[in-house]
């Protein structure tokens, strides 16, 4: 049987984090963990949230792709996406358009790149407002370049990415769930 790995990919507040859960409650696919040298916040679990790591122990794994933000280290390992395959056939990740290409390059037929978009910014706005996220962050978000790069697909995402409109939660998952019918067959998973 070969694993599959859906990389969910999308500018912020185009549903990433909703996809990745259905993904996980409805059909039992894991998320596959990063690794972080942040300090973890008071909510967060060692090997739940990320694998919590220092400068020492980050540098111990295989990354597929890794990046410095804010003086921290972020990245995510062979070892971690071993580590979900073990739970599940299928895992999943959330990346950026950037990340999401770097897999699709580097593990080939074993992805499947989700691609998510909000036709209305006003929409995305008020999902970043709602999940917490102060007025000038979101300001600032909307205006960085990550934010305006992850909003088009990527034309070397383009031959096999499925894009999905998240403007209507129902909508999205009836083509979510088409895509997990079309692993199932092509991996022989149950």
């Amino acid at each position: 049987m070969q694993n599959k790995l859906i990389v969910v990919t999308g500018p912020t507040g185009s549903g990433k984090t909703t996809v990745t859960e259905y993904l996980n409650e409805k059909y039992g696919i894991a998320q596959v963990i990063t690794h972080t040298t942040r300090e973890p916040r008071s909510n967060e679990q060692n090997g739940k949230d990320y694998y919590f790591e220092t400068n020492e122990s980050f540098q111990n794994n295989h990354y597929l792709e890794q990046v410095e933000y804010s003086g921290f280290h972020y990245g995510s390992s062979y070892e971690g996406l071993r580590r979900a395959w073990l739970k599940s056939p299928v895992a999943s990740i959330v990346l950026d358009t950037a990340g999401a290409i770097t897999y699709a390059n580097k593990l080939g037929d074993e992805v499947a790149i989700v691609f998510l978009h909000v036709t209305n910014v006003e929409v995305l706005k008020h999902r970043l407002l709602k999940r917490g996220d102060n007025v000038d962050i979101v300001e600032r978000r909307l205006q960085s370049p990550e934010y305006k790069r992850d909003l088009h697909l990527p034309k070397q995402l383009k031959p096999d990415a499925i894009e999905i409109t998240n403007d209507d939660w129902k909508m999205a998952r009836i083509k979510i769930d088409n895509l997990v019918k079309q692993i199932k067959n092509e991996i022989e998973w149950n």
